[in-house]
C-alpha cells in the first residue's frame, strides 16, 4: 500500500468504500478480444519520443448509474466518440495513472508495483466523483492487454512500454455535479528516455513562489489531469529562463515540494550532522509515486543513512549549500525513474546542486536497483509477469 492514503487500500478496493461497489465492478473474466488486423510497424527503441506512438489496440469500458460497468473490451486504437458537453472537456472530471511493462534481460515482460498504482488510481476516482471498480479485475484487464500488444515492449534496457489508464466523465450536460456516464480506457505507448538531454543527464529548475503546484484541502495528492495542465504556463516560463523544469515551492517559507512531475528527494548532512535522505511528507500537496516508495522502502532496508519525510525550505538548502552539507538532489518518477538536479535559478541567482561531483553515487545506485528489478536482473516481488 502506497502510504499516506487516508483509507487502508487494499489491491481489490478501499475499505472505505461498500462491497456494492465492487460487486458492480466489471470482470476480467468477461474480457472481449477483438485485435487489429492491420498492424503498425514497430519503432527503433533507440529513437522513440515520450508519449508519441501508440499500439495497434486498446482497452476500454463504459459505465453508467444506470447499468453500471459494461463488460471490457480489447479492441483497436481508435478515436473517442464524446457527447461536446461531456463533463471531462468541460469541468476536467478525469483522471490518470502511469506505469510501465519492462522486457527483462530474460525475455519475460514485468510490471513494477502495479497494485501500488491501481490503490492510487481508486483514490483519484474518489476524489473525482468517479465510479469505483475493483482493482485487482482492472490489473487484469491490463495485464491481458499487454499480452496482447507483447511485441511493443522494447526488445531494449532503456527502453519500456508506457501504460497509460484514464478514467473519464462523459456526462452529457453542462450541470456541474456528479458523473452518471464515465469511460475507463488504457492506451500503451513504445518509450525511451523521458528527458530530450537523456537518460540520466542533470537538469536545472526554476524556483519561483508565484506559481503554485497545489495546495491544502486540493487534489495535488491525486492525478488529475487538472494538476497538469494548469502547469504548463509555469513551465514555459522556466524555459524562457533557460531551465528544464519548474520547482515548486509552497507557502511563505517557501517549501519545496515536487519537482516538474516528479517527487524530490535531498541526500545531505542536515541540521543535526547526520546523513539524511529526505522527501517532503505526504501532506495533502504531495503525489504519492510509487518511485517515491520504491526509493523510500529500499533507503529504510539498506539502513546505511537516517530516511525522514520531512519539510525543507529553500532556506533549509541554500544554507546547507552554503556549509557544503548538500551531496546529491534529484527527482523522482515513473516516467524518467530518477533524475539529478544540477541548478536551481532563484531569487535570480543560481544555486550550484553537486550532485554530479558527488558521483551521484545515491542516485546512481537507485536507478541500477530500479532498473536490475524491472529488467529482470534480479528477482524481486515487486514485478508482476506478464509473459
Amino acid at each position: 500500500m502506497i502510504k499516506g492514503c487516508q483509507n487502508e487500500c487494499t489491491a481489490g478496493g478501499c475499505s472505505g468504500e461498500t462491497g456494492k461497489h465492487m460487486a458492480d465492478s466489471f470482470k476480467a473474466s468477461d474480457l472481449i478480444v477483438t485485435p487489429a488486423t492491420t498492424l503498425k510497424e514497430k519503432p527503433d527503441p533507440n529513437g522513440l519520443v515520450f508519449g508519441a506512438v501508440f499500439t495497434d489496440n486498446m482497452l476500454i469500458i463504459e459505465w453508467s448509474l444506470a447499468s453500471g460497468w459494461e463488460k471490457p473490451y480489447i479492441k483497436p486504437l481508435q478515436n473517442l466518440s464524446l457527447h461536446p458537453a461531456s463533463s471531462s472537456l468541460h469541468y476536467g472530471i478525469e483522471l490518470f495513472e502511469g506505469m510501465k511493462a519492462y522486457r527483462g534481460v530474460d525475455g519475460k515482460i514485468r510490471l513494477f508495483r502495479p497494485t501500488l498504482n491501481m490503490e492510487r488510481m481508486a483514490r483519484s476516482a474518489r476524489r473525482a466523483t468517479l465510479p469505483h471498480f475493483d482493482q485487482n479485475e482492472l490489473l487484469e484487464c491490463i495485464r491481458k492487454l499487454v499480452e496482447v500488444e507483447k511485441e511493443w515492449v522494447p526488445y531494449s534496457t532503456t527502453a519500456s512500454l508506457y501504460i497509460r489508464p484514464t478514467l473519464i466523465g462523459t456526462e452529457p450536460s453542462l450541470g456541474l455535479k456528479k458523473p452518471t456516464k464515465a469511460l475507463l480506457y488504457v492506451i500503451l505507448s513504445p518509450v525511451g528516455p523521458y528527458f530530450a538531454s537523456g537518460i540520466f543527464n542533470p537538469i536545472s529548475l526554476w524556483a519561483d513562489p508565484k506559481y503554485v503546484r497545489a495546495w491544502k484541502g486540493g487534489t495535488g495528492d491525486c492525478k488529475l489531469g487538472v494538476n497538469y495542465g494548469s502547469s504548463i504556463y509555469a513551465q514555459q516560463e522556466a524555459l524562457e529562463f533557460g531551465c528544464q523544469q519548474v520547482l515548486w515551492l509552497y507557502g511563505e517559507d517557501h517549501q519545496i515540494t515536487e519537482v516538474g512531475t516528479m517527487n524530490l528527494f535531498l541526500y545531505w548532512i542536515n541540521e543535526d550532522g547526520e546523513s539524511e535522505l529526505a522527501t517532503p511528507p505526504l501532506d495533502g500537496i504531495i503525489l504519492p509515486g510509487v518511485t517515491r516508495q520504491s526509493i523510500l522502502d529500499l533507503a529504510h532496508n539498506w539502513g546505511e543513512f537516517k530516511v525522514s519525510e520531512r519539510y525543507i525550505t529553500m532556506s533549509d538548502l541554500t544554507a546547507a549549500l552554503e556549509e557544503d552539507r548538500v551531496k546529491e538532489m534529484f527527482g523522482a518518477g515513473t516516467a524518467c525513474v530518477v533524475c539529478p538536479i544540477s541548478k536551481i535559478l532563484y531569487k535570480g541567482k543560481h544555486l550550484h546542486i553537486p550532485t554530479m561531483e558527488n558521483g551521484p553515487q545515491l542516485t546512481t545506485r537507485f536507478l541500477n536497483k530500479l532498473s536490475d528489478i524491472q529488467y529482470g536482473r534480479e528477482d524481486s516481488d515487486w514485478t508482476v509477469l506478464v509473459s
